[in-house]
């Protein structure tokens, strides 16, 4: 169990790309923009209007398998925790109507925006692998990325969480 738990922190650990970054991409320690996200599931709403409190974001689109594999563990996650941080998503589909119906299929409840041409949202948070999950302060500023799909309600995964934003969970 412990070699099993040294490896998803290992694989949840900040791992610097090797990779071009994406265009207006806000790096680790540096605060978000506030631009506007369109409601996909809701009202639309500013980065902003989510200060105050830690913030868990969730770059996805419905394509992608192991964004779809992991949506159900961040539902868990942000309805056990939701006091202490919010998770929203941003899906990066090209047809709304797509990540709409997968939405509803899935049961996934908590607040999801969508990113349209020439996706801003989707730049500025480095999201050019998905599934993306960014950890963000309660002033906005990014505290950690970590791509590829998870088990965000797993014990290890939210020890992680916990670190990261210095929280007590």
């Amino acid at each position: 169990m412990k070699l099993f738990s040294a490896l998803l922190v290992a694989t949840l650990t900040l791992i610097t790309p090797a990779h071009a970054k994406t265009p207006g991409e806000v790096d680790v320690g540096s605060a978000l923009r506030d631009l506007p996200m369109q409601g996909l599931n809701g009202p639309s709403k500013k980065v902003s209007d989510f200060r105050g409190k830690p913030l868990i974001i969730n770059v996805w689109a419905s394509w992608c398998g192991p964004c779809r594999a992991e949506m159900g563990s961040l539902d868990r996650l942000a309805k056990r925790y939701g006091k202490q941080f919010t998770v929203i998503g941003i899906s990066t589909d090209d047809y709304p109507e797509n990540a709409k119906s997968f939405l509803q299929k899935s049961g996934t409840a908590f607040p999801m925006f969508i990113d349209d041409k020439p996706w801003p949202l989707e730049n500025m948070l480095g999201a050019n692998r998905l599934p993306l999950t960014v950890l963000i302060d309660a002033d906005g500023k990014v505290l950690g990325k970590y791509y590829g799909a998870h088990e965000w309600d797993s014990r290890d995964a939210v020890e992680t969480i916990a670190k990261v934003l210095k929280l007590k969970l």
